[in-house]
């Protein structure tokens, strides 16, 4: 059984409006071809959309904690890695 609509699912743009390097919003996430036929979507499939951005969003934000993770653990250990592409200061190669 279709449940009624009453209320229509908003867009979730907030205007930022540029594509990172997997194509989706930045500002959204919705793909291309989900920003463009937003209009024509269904209350349900609208809803799918805005699923699949929090979903790619919690992924984008949990990638991003990672990274700053690993960052400040590195700033944290002063010990510099064995594999640096620059040379040590004192080698006499």
């Amino acid at each position: 059984m279709e449940q009624l609509d009453f209320f229509t699912v908003p867009s979730p743009c907030i205007g930022v409006c540029q594509a990172n390097n997997k194509g989706y919003c930045k500002g959204c996430f919705r793909s291309r071809d989900e920003r463009f036929q937003w209009n024509d979507f269904s209350s349900e499939q609208r809803r799918n959309v805005v699923r699949l951005c929090k979903q790619r969003y919690q992924r984008i934000l949990k990638a991003k904690l990672a990274k700053d993770a690993m960052q400040s653990a590195e700033e944290i250990n002063p010990q510099q890695s064995l594999f640096a592409d620059d040379e040590s200061p004192g080698d006499d190669a």
